[in-house]
């Protein structure tokens, strides 16, 4: 009984902490949404165990246990994947910038030398 109590207060601090607004909004609702549903069925999965290995049986997995490990392997891959495009920009942004401070500083190079020699 304590351990449930632990591991709800635990998913819904952390659920809390992840899908709080950021000063860039750069969540999108949808995100929002399956994310509040995963906090649900975390919940339920330790208020009521059974359900996971009927659910998994249903799905055509022997065991809860290993359902919730071909979720989170899914959900692993999915989130390295999103790094990597996320990284992915912020390189390019970064390029991007590098170039553009490069160039404001060549032309602002070239016009302290025209303005030495007058």
């Amino acid at each position: 009984m304590w351990i449930q109590l632990l591991l709800i207060v635990a998913i819904v601090t952390l659920g809390f902490f992840v899908m709080r607004r950021t000063g860039a909004d750069s969540h999108l609702a949808i995100r929002r949404i399956f994310f509040a549903l995963f906090i649900v069925a975390a919940i339920l999965s330790v208020l009521f165990p059974a359900w996971l290995t009927w659910f998994a049986r249903l799905v055509g997995v022997g065991r809860g246990t290993d359902l919730l490990l071909y979720a989170l392997v899914v959900v692993f891959l999915v989130f390295v994947y999103s790094q990597y495009r996320r990284n992915t920009a912020t390189q390019r942004q970064l390029t991007q910038l590098a170039r553009r401070v490069a160039l404001l500083d060549a032309r602002e190079r070239e016009h302290s030398d025209d303005d030495s020699e007058r």
